[in-house]
């Protein structure tokens, strides 16, 4: 069950709202800043925040597959995380990838195949094809 919050204007506070179940205060300021990030995130092309979200995906299994750019790259490999942050790229590109249209959708594919055959070539005893990560979305990756 969620505990539904309201605020109220509080006069006695300059102008700030505050939770009538004892919450912190939060000023108008803080209410504006919200407002304006709300009004940002509306003029951003919902193309911009799904390949930003895949490419946040991408990094993050990259750096688990031990792909980072640093010194201790192998002491950041987590295969066992690799797979699942692979896993859920390829099941948001696959969805996404009808919606972003081939242009925006193609390197995003690349670098999800990349990712998968790095999997494969880091792990100690590999996925037959059709059994790595994300290959149930994508099909055997060889």
């Amino acid at each position: 069950m969620t505990e539904q919050n309201t605020f109220r204007f509080n006069e006695e506070t300059e102008g700030s709202a505050t939770a009538s179940s004892d919450q912190p205060t939060i000023s108008t300021e803080d209410i504006g800043a919200v407002n304006q990030q709300i009004r940002d995130i509306a003029d951003v092309p919902a193309v911009e925040v799904i390949t930003t979200a895949a490419v946040h995906l991408m990094s993050a299994a990259a750096v688990k597959c031990g792909l980072a750019a640093e010194e201790n790259a192998e002491e950041l490999k987590d295969l066992d995380e690799a797979r699942k942050l692979i896993t859920a790229l390829a099941g948001f590109v696959t969805a996404a990838a009808p919606e972003i249209g081939s242009q925006h959708a193609a390197p995003l594919r690349d670098g999800l195949r990349t990712l998968q055959l790095a999997f494969r070539e880091a792990s100690v005893y590999p996925d037959q094809p059709g059994q790595g990560p994300g290959e149930k979305f994508t099909g055997p990756v060889y």
